[in-house]
C-alpha cells in the first residue's frame, strides 16, 4: 500500500462512521454539533489528560460554541467504582453525550459510563455473559464518540468495554448491541507523541487481536478477511513506529490496523486475552504488555489447532514460508524488537496467584473461543511456565 494513502483524510461508514486522517481532531466541534451534542463529557485516563491535544480538543469544542466537562479519574484498568464516579460527574454537569478519549482505559471507561446514564440498571446488568436487557431501546443510551489515542485496543467501533469488578476481582466485558458510537475519529497525529514503550505495548495488543481473532474456530469470512488485513498492516508498521515515532504514515497504518483488529475480534478472541484479563485484574498490569508476554506460549499451546490458519497469516505477513516454526519465530522477533519481557515475573506477577488467575481465566468469554479446548490443569500449567519463561 502506498504510504501516502495514510496521509490523506477519508471517511468510511463501516461498521460505524470512521473519520480518518492526520489533523482531523480539529473537526470534533463540528462532528459533535452535527449530532446535537451541545455539552459533551470528555472521559479519559489520568495520563492522557495531561497531554497537549486534550487542551486542543477543548479549544475546538469551545470554538464551536459547545460546553464541555472532563472526567479523568480513570486507572489503567478501569473499575466499576470509577464508572459510577463518572456517571455522577456526567449528571452533575448536565452533560448530554460522551467523548471517550484515549487508549483502552479511557475508551473503556467512557463506553461503560455511557451504558448506565439513562437507566437505573447496574453496570453488571450489561455483562457480556448475561442475557441482554431486552426492554431497552437506542434512546436509553447517550450519544458516544470514540477517539483513540493509541494504536492498540481497536475499541472505537463498538460499545464493548473491559471493566474490573472490584468485588469479584475479575475483568468483565460490558456492552449492549444498541449502544454503538455514532462515530470514531482516527487522527494518527494523536499517537505521535506516545512513548516508545507504550507504542510497542499497544501495538502488540493490536497484533494479538488480529492473530487471535483469525484463529477463532468459527465460520466468519468477513472478520477473517479483516483480521488478515490488520495483521499484514500491523506486522509491517509496528517496527517502523517503534524505531521512527514521528513517521505519521506508519502511525496511520498502525491506527487503521488496530481499528481493523477491533472489528475482527467481534468473532472472538482466545487464551491470551482470557489469561491477560485476569492478570490485569489481579496485578493492574498494562494490558497490551501482558498480552505480548503471553502470546508465544499460547501460540505453542494452540499450534495443533491452528495449522490451517498459519499459512494465510504467514502470507499476510509477507513471510517466505508458511510453516508454524517460521511464523512463531517471526512473531518472537517482533516481540524482541519491541523489547517485550520474556516472563510474567518481569511485569510483577507472582506465583502465589497462579491458581486464582487460572480459575478466573477459565470463566472469561475469550476462553470459550480459543481454538484448542481448555482444561483448568492445562491453563494452570501454562501460567506457571509463563511466570518464569514465556518465550
Amino acid at each position: 500500500m502506498n504510504n501516502d494513502a495514510f496521509l490523506q483524510p477519508i471517511t468510511w461508514d463501516f461498521p460505524v462512521p470512521i473519520k480518518y486522517g492526520p489533523g482531523r481532531l480539529a473537526e470534533i466541534g463540528a462532528i459533535c454539533a452535527d449530532k446535537g451534542c451541545l455539552n459533551p463529557l470528555i472521559v479519559t485516563d489520568r495520563a492522557t489528560a495531561q497531554l497537549p491535544f486534550v487542551d486542543r480538543l477543548r479549544g475546538y469544542l469551545e470554538a464551536a460554541d459547545l460546553g464541555h466537562g472532563s472526567f479523568t479519574d480513570v486507572s489503567p484498568n478501569p473499575t466499576d467504582r470509577e464508572v459510577l464516579a463518572g456517571k455522577a460527574v456526567f449528571i452533575a454537569g448536565g452533560h448530554d453525550s460522551i467523548i471517550a478519549l484515549g487508549g483502552g482505559s479511557g475508551m473503556d471507561a467512557g463506553k461503560a459510563i455511557s451504558l448506565i446514564l439513562r437507566s437505573d440498571r447496574d453496570l453488571w446488568d450489561f455483562d457480556y455473559n448475561n442475557r441482554v436487557p431486552q426492554e431497552l431501546t437506542k434512546s436509553d443510551f447517550v450519544p458516544l464518540l470514540c477517539v483513540p489515542t493509541t494504536a492498540g485496543t481497536g475499541a472505537e467501533t463498538e460499545s464493548t468495554a473491559m471493566v474490573t469488578d472490584t468485588k469479584r476481582m475479575i475483568k468483565g466485558c460490558v456492552w449492549h448491541p444498541l449502544q454503538k458510537p455514532f462515530a470514531a475519529l482516527l487522527d494518527p497525529e494523536l499517537t505521535v507523541g506516545l512513548p516508545r514503550n507504550l507504542t510497542a505495548w499497544t501495538g502488540c495488543d493490536a497484533l494479538v487481536h488480529a492473530i487471535e481473532a483469525y484463529c477463532v474456530p468459527s465460520f466468519h469470512p468477513m472478520c477473517d478477511g479483516i483480521a488478515l488485513q490488520a495483521l499484514g498492516m500491523i506486522y509491517r508498521a509496528l517496527p517502523q513506529v517503534v524505531d521512527h515515532p514521528a513517521d505519521v504514515s506508519a502511525r496511520g497504518a498502525m491506527l487503521i490496523g488496530s481499528c481493523l483488529g477491533g472489528v475482527a475480534f467481534l468473532k472472538g478472541l482466545g487464551l491470551v486475552h482470557a489469561i491477560s484479563h485476569m492478570v490485569g485484574a489481579e496485578f493492574n498490569t498494562q494490558h497490551g504488555l501482558t498480552n505480548a508476554v503471553l502470546l508465544p506460549l499460547v501460540l505453542r499451546f494452540n499450534a495443533p489447532a491452528i495449522t490451517a490458519q498459519v499459512g494465510p497469516m504467514s502470507q499476510a505477513m509477507g513471510l517466505q514460508t508458511t510453516d508454524f516454526e517460521r511464523f512463531y519465530q517471526a512473531i518472537c522477533a517482533i516481540l524482541d524488537h519491541c523489547a517485550i519481557p520474556r516472563s510474567l515475573a518481569e511485569i510483577g506477577v507472582t506465583p502465589d496467584r497462579i491458581g486464582s488467575i487460572a480459575a478466573k481465566a477459565m470463566t472469561d468469554t475469550a476462553a470459550g473461543t480459543n481454538p484448542r479446548p481448555l482444561s483448568l490443569p492445562e491453563v494452570t500449567a501454562l501460567i506457571t511456565t509463563a511466570i518464569t519463561h514465556a518465550r
